[in-house]
């Protein structure tokens, strides 16, 4: 089981995320925008703060009947944040964009079902795909989502 588990991440490792040639990230504003979760449960608003490049909810689709502006973060570790409304919180935090790689790293995700915190990094695929991986300390052992666009940080909501 170890070893099958070492050779899958040394796999990971091995294969790069595959980038289009179309993207057009002269700077790391091409993440800005709506990106929405492949499920199609969630939409994440990126935006520029300072240096970093952060995230919040501004949409999420639950089983349950109760409308999203009453959920609020439960499980927060912080027993002084778990009053705090999901909706408009910020889930991704500290991105920096690297110019050389074209990437976005050491940022942290932040996953209010459970409520533990993430390592995080990011990745334009393309124009309109972006790659998240949230990590606990070793980037090869995590998870990627996937993210399409939904609306241009330059068009009008």
């Amino acid at each position: 089981m170890l070893k099958t588990l070492l050779v899958t991440s040394l796999l990971l490792l091995a294969a790069p995320y595959k980038q289009d040639a179309n993207i057009t990230q002269l700077n790391g504003d091409a993440i800005l925008g709506k990106w929405t979760s492949e499920d199609k449960k969630l939409v994440v608003e990126m935006y520029r703060s300072g240096a970093e490049y952060r995230g919040k909810m501004v949409w999420f689709k639950d089983d349950d009947s109760k409308p999203m502006s009453e959920w609020t973060d439960k499980h927060n570790p912080d027993e002084k944040l778990r009053n705090r409304k999901l909706l408009g919180m910020d889930v991704v935090t500290g991105l920096k964009y690297d110019h050389e790689d074209k990437s976005y790293n050491d940022g942290h995700i932040y996953e209010a079902k459970s409520g533990k915190t993430w390592n995080a990094t990011a990745k334009l695929a393309s124009n309109d795909v972006l790659k998240v991986k949230g990590y606990w300390h070793v980037k090869f052992i995590g998870r990627t989502m996937t993210f399409m666009r939904v609306v241009n940080a330059t068009a009008k909501n």
